[in-house]
């Protein structure tokens, strides 16, 4: 048996709701199921009616390290939902990308983005001064014009890094044409978010205002995993940060961007980037992502999670020039280079496992392929026999002693084995509540069932 959950253990505990679940009465069988669990939906990127097909939770109470567990087997999520893709039965596969943060070279097009955008908050005036009264040295000079430096490059013009020597004329400190300030803050909402985020999505993404109110801005981008510490400070402001995080650009105090983080301890992952589309001739996607590399270097993050990338869309093929960035195998979960014999499978066809394609070529035994016969619903399918991708089998699961996993009951944490009935619910069922869980700790996988608990009935 395991032991109690006592108070410290239970922050430890991230909790997962495999299920929206709506009581008739107090009886498990009267309990009416909500959309939940593995699910065929439409496809934003090639139009497909039912084309993604992905296995689905939700929490609102996810610590950063889980989640970052998560996301090195696939996961995704979309404020308080979390979500990893059968790759092999969906129509545009969702890959898993991650960059190296401190192998990152940036090619030309990105130098070019960052040094276009310096030279419009600075402004040829106050270059062309700083220039004659407070010169480079010919070492600095030389260096820059054969080195660049990321860090520098994004830092130089943060309004309290400049520098402002006295102008003879004016006898006033130099001042740049435009105030630039960038900071990491909270996800909290505010009006000033909300507003940006609106004017983003209606003229960018050519949405109906009506669509988003406050509160959906708020479940979108501000909800999710656990903040670490609660709220950056003067005194923690050395302290690593993890969980959900706003990078928010300001410049002559209006905010003009905001970049929705995940900071797990194996990297920083990208959630969104909105901005005031009066500045988008100054490519914000190019300046905020090498910016959350930069952020990566400099915080001693190892990896950059771009998000999803999707070979077959070509809107989404951009992230690949951001290198060396590596693909996680839907099936191994081992990290291949994004280039070379991965790259041309990819173009020849859309599911692509490297470790699969060597163990077949080697005649090695390799898990079965999700192969179903048409016209089946697989939604009504148990998780087990649709051979999702990455999931474990349904062995793997009866090796993870189920019984003693925590179930969260009213406030109070129990274990599986004290459910009535719950010895006798087949585990291959997906409409016993046995089944129900039995999925999502194969969805989960071994050490994240081992630190958390899950939410059915509070």
């Amino acid at each position: 048996m395991a032991e109690p959950v006592d108070a410290e253990r239970a922050r430890q505990l991230s909790l997962f709701r495999p299920l929206e679940v709506s009581p008739r009465d107090y009886s498990i069988c009267a309990f009416y199921l909500q959309a939940a669990g593995y699910q065929r939906n439409s496809c934003g990127y090639c139009k497909s009616e039912h084309g993604s097909a992905s296995y689905y939770t939700s929490s609102v109470a996810v610590k950063p390290e889980h989640y970052g567990e998560l996301i090195d087997r696939g996961w995704r999520r979309s404020g308080t939902l979390y979500y990893k893709q059968n790759l092999q039965r969906s129509c545009c596969p969702h890959y898993t990308l991650r960059l190296e943060a401190s192998d990152f070279r940036p090619r030309r097009d990105q130098r070019k983005a960052i040094n276009r955008w310096n030279k419009f908050v600075l402004g040829p005036e106050y270059m062309h001064k700083v220039a004659h009264l407070s010169p480079r040295s010919r070492a600095e000079k030389k260096y820059r014009k054969c080195n660049f430096d990321l860090l520098a490059a994004v830092h130089e013009i943060e309004y309290e890094n400049l520098k402002r020597p006295i102008d003879p004329g004016t006898k006033r400190a130099l001042e740049p044409a435009h105030r630039f300030e960038v900071n990491i803050e909270g996800d909290s909402v505010s009006q000033s978010k909300f507003d940006l985020f609106l004017k983003y999505q209606t003229k960018v993404h050519q949405e109906d205002v009506s669509r988003w109110k406050i509160k959906d801005f708020q479940n979108f981008l501000c909800s999710g995993i656990k903040r670490v510490p609660a709220s950056s400070t003067k005194k923690n402001v050395s302290e690593k940060k993890l969980g959900s995080w706003h990078q928010c650009y300001r410049l002559d105090g209006k905010l003009i961007a905001v970049a929705v983080l995940d900071l797990v301890p194996s990297g920083v992952s990208s959630v969104y980037v909105f901005y005031d589309p009066e500045y988008e001739q100054w490519e914000f996607g190019k300046l905020t992502a090498l910016r959350e590399i930069a952020f990566a270097i400099e915080n001693e993050y190892s990896c950059y999670y771009m998000g999803y990338y999707i070979h077959s869309c070509q809107k989404m093929r951009y992230k690949g020039n951001y290198r060396p960035q590596y693909i996680l195998d839907p099936e191994s979960y081992a990290w291949d280079p994004l280039d070379g014999e991965l790259s041309e499978k990819l173009d020849q066809r859309s599911y692509v496992s490297l470790s699969g394609d060597r163990a077949s070529s080697e005649g090695e035994d390799s898990k079965p392929t999700s192969a179903l016969e048409p016209g089946i619903n697989e939604e009504e399918l148990s998780l087990f026999d649709i051979k999702m991708p990455g999931v474990l089998t349904l062995d793997e699961v009866k090796d993870l002693r189920l019984d003693q996993w925590y179930l969260l009951y009213h406030g109070t944490f129990v274990q599986m084995i004290d459910l009535v009935g719950w010895e006798d619910m087949p585990m291959n069922n997906p409409q016993s509540l046995r089944g129900i869980i039995s999925e999502l700790a194969a969805a989960l996988g071994p050490s994240v069932v081992r630190n958390s608990a899950v939410v059915l009935f509070d």
